[in-house]
């Protein structure tokens, strides 16, 4: 009898702890689908991937390239003059 009582406890601890790690994962997956490309903001050496000229982070040659972009939060991107959702030419 002792053992079934004892079963009860380590069971509701394992789905409370299957749940948690759940909604761990979904939030992280919803935040990732918040997030955009913004060009031509990034400081010399310090956008976060791929451009043109360039194959890495950090790879960008001069403040605000435009092909060079930083990962951020949607909708920031359009609050930043001189800033594009897509890569200019030049």
């Amino acid at each position: 009898m002792r053992e079934k009582s004892l079963k009860k406890p380590a069971l509701l601890i394992a789905s409370a702890m299957a749940m948690a790690l759940t909604m761990a994962v979904a939030e992280k997956a919803q935040a990732a689908g918040e997030k955009e490309k913004c060009y031509g903001v990034a400081k010399a050496g310090k956008n976060d991937c791929v451009t043109a000229n360039g194959s890495c982070a950090g790879s960008s040659k001069k403040d605000a390239q435009t092909d060079a972009y930083l990962i951020l939060p949607k909708g920031t991107c359009d609050k930043i003059v001189g800033a594009s959702l897509s890569p200019k030419n030049g």
